[in-house]
């Protein structure tokens, strides 16, 4: 059984990396993920034991609390981080004034420790904490060597070597850097959260003549709710009659007005712009479009990237060897050279300082999630940030043609042969759940006695005593039906009865408005190659996606034949799949990368694909890709500047050419250089 546990007060990342390694250690649990950037705990339980250990573990690690769900949680305030800081600068600035003019140097050494104390009173509890989970249980040196230790050792080597200053202003400016760098994430996690102003607070249900203000999750299927002017919608809705408009920013991240007739849907989330209308409630709320998009923004943190999984090992292994390296340096040179050990002490100090791994294992997962955010605002939903990787190695593109490409709206054009047809071919769609099923709602018609459906083919069902059959033309040679082939632009369902060829009926539907845009958009992102994966027939297909910039069309495929079909285009480079229904789920597994269609699209399909079109506009698909390879080189500019400056003032340091303060400037400036890079993912993908 899966739980996912709100938390709060997790402070760093290293912290969560460490609370995730306490809880897999707990018989029962599986799957555990400690998100530090979403404040959540998830994981597997298979006993209620189990889960009462996972809450202990929880809730007596550090300062970490369960949040209440249903009290919103409070803006952070820094009030404790701020004073601390106050009274340290306060004791420092006299103390460096009084040794500047000759002072006492008593007194000067005083106010810097009474400066260190105030500043890090808080480093050295957490370091004492830390030596407790060290050796419980067994020895886990894992828990020990963290930033907290290393800025004690460095501030306290200063005074022991009597750099009073140094000891003093290393404290301060690690705890200025500490607090900038959770104002900073504070600051992107506030923007994750302003996707919950896309729900409404509240629904007006009209029942009668009567009309009830109650919460959105309250609304049923067949509901009929009240939509004022500026309202946003609680629901996913249907109009029930007029016309207004409706602003889908919050869908679609472009502000523009979709024209809505009786009839129309409108989704979730967005803004009734025309007068105060009625709509009928399609779904609950938990299934509107806005739940997806909060649910899968939310749980993406736990879909971990390779360079995020390879931080949080890296951080492990890199300071307990870091800290070695430094004893070996405060060691080891001192014996050849005559025994002068504070220099050597000083150097290594420093080295400890600079090689604080904060600026990564803060940075990396920080702009992945700012990454996933961006896509969201853009009415895009990505499941998690492994999938953004292998979106933007996108070289090949294939979509599904009715209902991604064109609209999905089925309605008949002209009906050739009996007149029986429309009625018989209506009597059979009626038990089908295929898309074009639809273009014979209208059509008055007994329902089928049985009805069988054959995948790719059509239907094979029983009217009034006799056998039917519906489908194309395929259906038609397999059962021997002898019929000459409609060329036309439509798509044609042809009828048949107790083995005799009645006529056809053509249906038509149109290629989506933004479709040409789209693709042509996926080119200039650097796509390679575009394909559309169909079971019509080629010449049919062509005509109907004329004008768009389609390399190849793959045609008359059964379901089983598009996964082979997208295996030979996979071959050409990473594939990316778009589609809509439930027979596009074998193609979207073996695709590199997927997208579902989330609101035409078949629950299998969403529950099957690595990104949901939220809006179903094909626009996104190229902003997402754009999006995805700007996360992917934020991610390589913030690893290759740490470890780069990381490594020259390490270098640097070994020879003496740093003084400490300078030290924890320079780990502190890297950090908070990494984080700030890492929030230009906040910015409008474009």
């Amino acid at each position: 059984m899966q739980k996912i546990i709100k938390i709060k007060n997790l402070d760093c990342a290293g912290c969560a990396a460490e609370l995730q390694e306490e809880l897999q250690k707990i018989e029962g649990l599986s799957e555990v993920s400690v998100e530090f950037v979403t404040q959540r705990v998830r994981f597997c339980c298979d006993s209620e034991k189990a889960f009462e250990k996972a809450i202990y573990e929880i809730s007596h690690f550090e300062e970490v609390e369960i949040a209440d769900e249903n009290v919103p949680r409070k803006k952070e305030r820094h009030l404790k981080e701020i004073l601390s800081i106050a009274v340290a600068v306060a004791l420092f600035l006299p103390a460096l004034v009084l040794q500047l003019c000759g002072g006492n140097e008593w007194i000067s050494f005083g106010l810097y420790l009474g400066a260190f104390a105030a500043a890090g009173w808080s480093v050295f509890w957490s370091v004492c904490k830390n030596v407790g989970k060290t050796f419980r249980g067994g020895f886990h040196v894992g828990f020990l060597f963290d930033e907290n230790l290393l800025m004690l050792v460095a501030a306290a080597g200063a005074f022991a070597l009597r750099e009073s200053l140094e000891g003093g202003i290393v404290m301060i400016l690690y705890q200025i850097g500490e607090l900038l760098q959770s104002v900073a994430v504070g600051s992107s996690r506030g923007a994750i959260t302003k996707l919950m102003s896309l729900k409404s607070d509240t629904a007006i249900r009209i029942s009668g003549d009567t009309q009830e203000e109650i919460s959105p999750e309250a609304l049923v299927a067949g509901d009929v709710v009240l939509v004022r002017k500026g309202d946003k919608l609680p629901a996913d809705c249907r109009l029930l009659e007029g016309e207004t408009e409706i602003d889908t920013k919050s869908l679609t991240g472009e502000s523009y007005l979709r024209a809505v007739r009786a009839g129309e849907e409108m989704l979730a989330g967005c803004v009734n712009a025309g007068g105060a209308v009625q709509a009928e409630v399609l779904r609950p709320a938990s299934e509107s479009a806005v739940a997806k998009i909060l649910e899968l923004v939310e749980n993406s943190a736990s879909q971990k990237a390779k360079p995020e999984k390879f931080i949080t090992k890296f951080a492990r292994i890199y300071t307990p060897v870091v800290v070695l390296i430094a004893l070996i340096v405060a060691i080891v040179p001192p014996l050849f050279t005559g025994y002068h050990f504070a220099p050597w002490i000083k150097t290594a100090l420093n080295f400890l300082v600079i090689s604080c791994p904060c600026a990564l294992i803060i940075s990396v997962p920080l702009t992945y999630f700012s990454g996933v955010g961006s896509l969201a605002r853009c009415g895009v939903l990505a499941k998690g940030a492994v999938y953004l990787d292998a979106l933007a190695g996108v070289k090949v593109a294939a979509f599904d043609k009715t209902g991604t490409l064109t609209e999905g709206k089925f309605t008949i054009v002209k009906a050739n042969g009996d007149e029986r047809v429309p009625v018989l071919a209506a009597s059979a769609e009626k038990c089908s759940s295929h898309p074009l099923a639809q273009a014979f709602a209208d059509v008055e018609a007994p329902r089928a006695e049985s009805c069988e459906e054959l995948a790719g083919r059509g239907l094979k069902a029983v009217v009034n005593g006799k056998e039917v059959l519906v489908g194309g033309m395929r259906l038609m040679k397999e059962n021997g039906i002898s019929c000459e082939e409609n060329e036309t632009a439509n798509l044609v369902v042809y009828v048949a009865e107790a083995g005799q060829y009645l006529g056809n009926v053509e249906i038509g539907d149109c290629v989506r408005t933004e479709a040409a845009e789209a693709l042509h958009a996926l080119k200039k992102a650097g796509v390679e190659q575009i394909a559309v994966l169909t079971g019509d027939t080629k010449e049919r297909a062509a005509a109907s996606l004329a004008g768009l910039s389609v390399d190849e069309i793959c045609a008359e495929l059964l379901p089983e034949e598009k996964s082979q079909a997208a295996n030979r285009l996979k071959a050409r480079g990473k594939l990316l799949y778009a589609g809509d229904g439930i027979n596009d789920t074998p193609v979207m597994t073996a695709s590199d990368v997927s997208f579902a269609m989330g609101g035409l699209g078949s629950d299998a399909a969403i529950e099957a694909s690595d990104f949901v079109l939220a809006s179903d506009n094909l626009n996104a698909i190229p902003k997402a890709i754009r999006g995805a390879r700007k996360t992917r080189k934020i991610v390589a500019e913030n690893i290759a500047f740490s470890i780069a400056v990381k490594v020259a003032l390490m270098v640097l340091s070994l020879f003496g050419f740093i003084p400490l303060w300078a030290a924890v400037l320079g780990d502190t400036g890297v950090m908070l250089l990494a984080v700030l890079n890492s929030m230009r993912m906040r910015a409008k993908i474009k």
